[in-house]
């Protein structure tokens, strides 16, 4: 793998670490399974979402018809294709936090009912959940949640091929994946991977969202700058450049200028964070830095022709094998032993003298330094911080169990701060799902704060009994 060419690209370096670690094999998997199985609700739990809506409950609030309309699109959900395309912050590339995402949009008598996606505020993100709610301008179900609107600018009911299992195809058209982006958008800074060619388009699906057919939308491009797509109301489709794409869609390039001032943007409709850049799998095929099968399997079939979305069985990590240690002028092997990582070359009262030797500060064989070295800070620590920061703890405490055995203790060092770390923000997590803990609370949430207090002091100290099982 290339990977000069990402550590070049900052962007292409934090995508390529979000597919790598954000959406594992075996979550993507077990989604899909339970999807095709018809249960929704399981498919999300395998995803690692936190189910706030019930159609029993829409029925009861908001009748019948909604609610059918609300069952009929948590059957179609993909939970693992939906983390797949969250927003994303650096460095990390972990969820945006604290933000609410609308997925679906029914209106009703009563006024507009969102099916939202959340992301819980940084203190509280450990484990990586998202949850689903269902928004009517109230805030019910809402919890203790930042923002419980949905953001206008990141916004998935105009996308739905980026979590609806029945529209994924149309990511190729939507994502522009065919199109070859033109040079004649001169307020858009070249070296910025924006998906020009289709803003057009996008803006108008946006305007037509609105009840209008012409008119400006602004566009954001993070702290770069922003500009304003003016979508001409009597035209039949997006100005054409000479060509089209092997698709037969017009290489259409909008009308695009500075925005208008400080402030003088305000009110205009905002296109999707979801329709202004260029989709990060594109730039990953295109740098040669992922492979079709490293893809997301909806994603891999809409992107490369011929590739198929059934069938998909990326490969497994081979098991784990003795580690070779120079010790005394000889190779000695070191694996596991009753569960724990032992020195297989040495006989029991050497050990333990070596041992004793070592408490009365004396040099170790080269061996125990080397068990020693593995428990605190391991070669595959990276890689345990990579998944733990993506939530995927079940990955991360396999693959230490691997190195150091299911009945390893851990000792002080990276790896066990680490998933000390890992431990208390899954505890934190629960804290705030359950509304009995906030980190800076209001005037009326003392009561709140000390509860997350007093539940915090019942907990099993991870220090005092570091054993890798406490994780699971």
């Amino acid at each position: 793998m290339p990977t000069e060419i990402a550590n070049e690209d900052p962007r292409l370096s934090l995508w390529l670490r979000v597919r790598t670690f954000a959406v594992p094999a075996p979550m993507i998997e077990t989604a899909t399974a339970r999807r095709q199985a018809g249960d929704w609700a399981g498919a999300c739990a395998a995803a690692g979402f936190d189910v706030d809506v019930t159609p029993r409950t829409v029925a009861r609030t908001h009748g019948r018809e909604l609610a059918g309309r609300v069952r009929t699109d948590l059957r179609r959900l993909a939970p693992d294709l939906l983390r797949w395309h969250m927003p994303r912050v650096g460095p990390d590339g972990v969820l945006r936090p604290g933000l609410t995402l609308a997925l679906a949009r029914y209106d009703t008598a009563e006024g507009p009912v969102h099916l939202v996606a959340r992301t819980p505020p940084a203190w509280a993100d450990a484990g990586q959940r998202i949850s689903l709610a269902l928004w009517d301008g109230t805030g019910t179900g809402s919890g203790r949640h930042p923002h419980r609107r949905p953001d206008r600018r990141f916004r998935l009911d105009l996308h739905r091929h980026l979590w609806d299992a029945s529209r994924s195809a149309d990511l190729r058209i939507r994502s522009g994946s065919g199109l070859t982006p033109s040079d004649a958008h001169d307020p858009v800074p070249p070296d910025l991977p924006c998906a020009v060619d289709r803003w057009a388009p996008e803006a108008a699906l946006v305007l037509r969202a609105e009840g209008r057919t012409g008119g400006p939308v602004a566009v954001r491009l993070g702290g770069r700058g922003r500009l304003v797509v003016h979508v001409d109301p009597d035209a039949d489709g997006p100005p054409a450049h000479s060509g089209q794409d092997p698709g037969g869609h017009p290489r259409g390039g909008p009308r695009i200028t500075p925005w208008p001032g400080r402030g003088g943007g305000a009110g205009l409709p905002v296109l999707p964070d979801a329709a202004t850049w260029t989709l990060p799998d594109l730039e990953l095929l295109r740098a040669g830095l992922i492979e079709p099968g490293q893809l997301h399997p909806l994603v891999a079939a809409a992107l490369v022709a011929g590739y198929p979305a059934a069938g998909w069985s990326p490969a497994r990590d081979p098991a784990g094998q003795p580690l070779l240690v120079d010790c005394r002028g000889a190779r000695h092997r070191i694996g596991l032993v009753d569960g724990v990582l032992a020195a297989l070359d040495h006989d029991p009262d050497e050990l333990r003298r070596e041992e004793l030797l070592a408490a009365l500060s004396g040099t170790p064989l080269p061996c125990l330094r080397a068990i020693d070295a593995t428990h605190r800070q391991p070669d595959c620590l990276p890689e345990v911080r990579g998944r733990l920061d993506h939530g995927d703890t079940a990955a991360a405490v396999a693959l230490v169990e691997g190195l150091l055995g299911p009945e390893a203790v851990l000792r002080g060092g990276d790896l066990r701060d680490e998933l000390a770390a890992a431990a208390q923000g899954r505890v934190t997590h629960g804290l705030y799902r359950a509304g009995l803990w906030d980190p800076w609370p209001g005037p009326k949430a003392g009561p709140v704060h000390r509860a997350g207090r007093e539940e915090r002091r019942r907990l099993v100290d991870f220090r005092s009994r570091p054993r890798l099982a406490h994780l699971r």
